[in-house]
């Protein structure tokens, strides 16, 4: 269910504002948005799984919040990121 050190890895390297870039905001909602998609794909296997659910929500209000705050600091770099991961937004 959680992704591999490799696929954490090709996800930095992707949305890295700069060299050894690991908390950027854009990172952590690339990261986020991997995680979310995985566990809806569980979801759909195994609806009465109330623990996953949980952690999904969480997942996702932590992507909202994190959303939020780089639309309100910086607009291009929020539009960017959004089209890149394909958001609905």
């Amino acid at each position: 269910m959680a992704i591999s050190k490799a696929e954490k890895d090709e996800i930095i390297k992707q949305f890295a504002t700069h060299e050894g870039d690991t908390g950027s905001t854009e990172v952590q909602v690339a990261i986020l948005t991997k995680d979310i998609n995985n566990l809806t794909e569980h979801m759909r296997q195994h609806s009465h799984d109330h623990h996953s659910y949980v952690g999904l929500l969480k997942k996702i209000g932590h992507r909202r919040n994190l959303l939020r705050y780089l639309q309100d600091n910086d607009i291009n770099r929020y539009r960017e990121l959004i089209k890149k991961l394909g958001l609905r937004r």
